[in-house]
């Protein structure tokens, strides 16, 4: 099969909901509310009856999945900036529409801005925009509360951080201010701790824990909240968060266009040492992130392009239609072991399969498969 002929298999028809497969219905709704977010919840509530702002923090890849849906009663009567954050994983072309989206259907009191929350820049621009909605009530209120909410791990308590350092700079601070705590799970952030940024006057900026619904009515949008790392790893289960990425992938026919990337296997340059390498993948989870050396750089790109060439040929041998339920099924079969070869996991690895899983998931989760936004923008018209 030519290339052509591939993508024609990909795109002619309408696309099932993948939501809607055996893969993804047989695990049932995903579901994830431990006790300490239903008291969160209420704290949180009771604060944005307080709250100047609200800067409701989202994962750029799922701007719409990662609402803070149980919230947005209260949410739409308040000045509220939402920031998109980790912009840096998402699809820069699809980011402005996004932005236009919220524009358009949204209330003056919104504005959207798309951010990194680890830069900056990007979070002075944030703080920018903060001041300038606040300029109003400066005038009024000696006091202002900034109230920073957020499904888990979209990067609340980054932003914090990045906040308190830019104020410490650009304020007179009048107090320490210990640095909120940061990690790559979700549900760190368990209590609701305040940070007083600057006076003349006083802003106080609010960091809170994440907390989801009850209960998440769509099963897709669970799993993408899975797969952004929004719904702890164990409540879904590995496999099937990967077969709903292998799904994504293979549905847009994304493997395909990897064809043209221009790596370093088609320029013939391949990692090469003696030794066995030892860089853990683990170690490009955020919490544990750290700066890559060359060797560690050679190896990195290397797996990934053994990662996407195994994806791309088994795409482009397929003969069935990623449309249809049974086929899609098959092909990802075939990726488990075209992956299992990549990563060189043992043949007989009596858990092959879920440590396939583990490092593709770290490979989408650290963007080294590229920029992907999830969500499909919707129309103007749709409640946010």
């Amino acid at each position: 099969m030519v290339l052509g002929e591939a993508k024609r298999v990909v795109t002619n028809k309408k696309l099932k909901g993948l939501g809607e497969m055996a893969f993804a219905v047989g695990g049932g709704p995903v579901n994830w509310f431990p006790g300490h977010m239903a008291a969160a919840t209420r704290a949180i509530r009771d604060r944005l009856k307080l709250a100047d702002l609200v800067v409701e923090v989202r994962d750029a890849r799922i701007p719409f999945s990662s609402a803070s849906h149980h919230l947005q009663p209260q949410l739409s009567s308040k000045r509220r900036v939402v920031a998109l954050n980790k912009k840096d994983l998402a699809n820069p072309n699809i980011i402005p529409k996004w932005i236009r989206y919220f524009d358009s259907c949204c209330s003056t009191n919104q504005d959207c801005v798309a951010i990194n929350a680890h830069s900056k820049t990007s979070v002075n621009k944030l703080l920018e925009l903060v001041e300038f909605k606040l300029r109003e009530a400066i005038s009024r209120e000696p006091t202002l509360l900034v109230l920073v909410v957020g499904v888990p791990n979209v990067g609340k308590s980054a932003l914090i951080n990045s906040i308190h350092q830019i104020a410490s700079s650009r304020f007179p601070v009048q107090e320490k201010m210990k640095r909120a705590r940061v990690g790559p799970l979700p549900g760190v952030t368990q209590d609701i701790a305040g940070y007083k940024i600057a006076h003349q006057p006083s802003i106080y900026v609010l960091d809170t824990p994440g907390v989801l619904v009850p209960s998440i009515p769509n099963i897709e949008t669970g799993l993408k909240l899975a797969l952004t790392g929004s719904v702890k790893d164990s409540v879904v289960g590995e496999e099937r968060i990967a077969q709903y990425l292998l799904a994504v992938l293979n549905t847009r026919g994304t493997p395909l266009h990897w064809k043209h990337l221009n790596n370093r296997r088609l320029e013939g340059i391949r990692y090469d040492s003696k030794e066995k390498h030892e860089y853990n993948l683990k170690d490009l989870r955020p919490k544990r992130r750290k700066p890559l050396n060359d060797s560690d750089m050679l190896y990195v790109e290397d797996l990934v392009t053994e990662v996407q060439c195994a994806l791309y040929l088994t795409l482009l041998e397929f003969n069935g239609n990623v449309e249809d339920e049974s086929d899609l099924e098959g092909l990802i079969e075939q990726q488990f072991e075209a992956l299992q070869k990549a990563f060189k996991i043992p043949h007989k690895a009596s858990e092959a399969r879920l440590m396939v899983s583990k490092k593709l998931l770290t490979l989408f989760r650290a963007g080294k498969l590229g920029p992907f936004i999830l969500d499909d923008v919707p129309d103007a018209n749709t409640v946010s």
